[in-house]
């Protein structure tokens, strides 16, 4: 090496502050999903849509969300992890406060599919800075770490969603967005270490872009592994997306109730996340997250049975609570091992890696959206067709990623 030489820069350490920071800013994208969907109903009525037309603008942000996570990616790996992550939330919080004003539904539709590109900042630098930093079971415990904090976001969004409409209108929500995406700008800005060193960045031409993600697409650990994670938020997204429809249409729940059993449920992922961060300290991560798609299965299989026998019903939904929050539960196995997994042998391209993972999530899990809307509204059981659709593509996926790389399963499990 010559004497001009930089030295090579060592990763920098995570403090437990910086983790907290990266945690919150993941679940930046459940808030912005789940806070406003409270107010569906105003929103279709002071836009001038009727009815279903709110969940267009969801469909907006998910898309967003998306293509904004496929284009990222080659910057994180370029330009390093935080000043994409910067722009992300500025971009982000500027349409949330447009979308605050707006008088429009197709305009709103437009912000909202803006402030999604944003936000897919949120999600592909985390993942990119916990691959820095850590992978393997290390990567499984500290992606486990964060989802503790993620998992506050399902719990925490429709609550103050609600209790923004009882102060005012739905526009506060979209206020309350702007203050958050300006929060964690600024405390990442002057606290968050960038975890790629500047000799490890490079840039790449857009055929050399493209390449990079069909080589991706083609490696079979990766793509299966991105595949259990994506059906996972299928699974996942099947409960956000009919959950009014089911516990306030058909179940009869008040607001309030239904608030709470939101909260409970998104408690149960949380509780699985950390049961599985105990796990992985002495199992395989691999056989954990199986263990997960296991208990999943029956659950959502046991959900459908019940709803379709008439076990559950507005008079007895006790029985299809629970095994909701058993499904959701074992969906903490399965998330944050299956994306450590895909990322494991990506360190060099972790911020395109992440990216399309990230892309594959939100599609994947968008199109839950899209069944909900075809199955009957009115039927108890559309909810459990989802979720056993969902848990069947993580095992489809997962028996794909083990035939085709039987040795990378072996060394990763170790």
């Amino acid at each position: 090496m010559s004497a001009s030489a930089p030295p090579a820069l060592s990763v920098p350490a995570l403090s437990s502050a910086n983790r907290i920071l990266i945690a919150m800013i993941f679940i930046l994208g459940p808030v912005a999903t789940d806070m406003y969907l409270p107010a569906f109903p105003m929103l279709e009525h002071d836009l001038g849509h009727g009815a279903g037309s709110a969940q267009l603008t969801l469909t907006s942000w998910l898309a967003g969300l998306a293509i904004g996570q496929f284009t990222l990616g080659p910057f994180c790996d370029r330009f390093g992890r935080k000043s994409p992550l910067l722009l992300g939330l500025a971009v982000y919080s500027i349409a949330s406060g447009m979308l605050a004003v707006t008088t429009s539904f197709h305009m709103f539709c437009f912000l909202r599919f803006v402030a999604g590109l944003g936000g897919a900042a949120t999600s592909v630098a985390p993942r990119a800075m916990v691959r820095d930093v850590a992978t393997g079971s290390e990567g499984a415990k500290l992606m486990s770490q964060l989802m503790l904090i993620f998992g506050l976001g399902p719990i925490l969004a429709p609550t103050i969603g609600g209790f923004l409409l009882e102060l005012g209108n739905w526009r506060l929500i979209f206020w309350a967005g702007l203050g958050f995406g300006g929060f964690l700008m600024l405390w990442s800005w002057f606290l968050l270490p960038d975890t790629l060193a500047p000799e490890k960045r490079f840039a790449l031409p857009f055929s050399g872009i493209l390449q990079r993600y069909v080589s991706l697409v083609r490696e079979p650990l990766f793509l299966s592994a991105a595949m259990v994670a994506s059906f996972g938020t299928f699974t996942m997204f099947t409960y956000l997306s009919n959950a009014p429809a089911l516990f306030e249409g058909i179940l009869g729940f008040s607001p309030r109730a239904f608030a709470i059993f939101f909260g409970l449920n998104a408690g149960g992922f949380i509780l699985g996340t950390q049961v599985n961060a105990r796990l992985i300290r002495r199992y395989a991560f691999t056989r954990v997250m199986e263990l997960g798609m296991m208990g999943g299965l029956v659950a959502a299989v046991l959900c459908l049975i019940v709803s379709a026998t008439g076990l559950a019903s507005p008079s007895n939904p006790w029985v299809l609570c629970v095994l909701i929050w058993c499904v959701t539960f074992s969906l903490g196995f399965i998330g944050p091992n299956a994306g450590v997994l895909a990322m494991t042998h990506h360190g060099h391209q972790a911020g395109s890696a992440a990216a399309l993972m990230g892309t594959l999530n939100w599609t994947v899990g968008g199109a839950a959206g899209v069944l909900m809307a075809v199955l009957p509204a009115h039927w108890i059981g559309s909810t459990a067709v989802g979720m056993v659709l969902g848990v069947l593509g993580c095992w489809l996926s997962d028996l794909w990623r083990r035939r085709l790389d039987p040795e990378s399963y072996l060394s990763v499990s170790r």
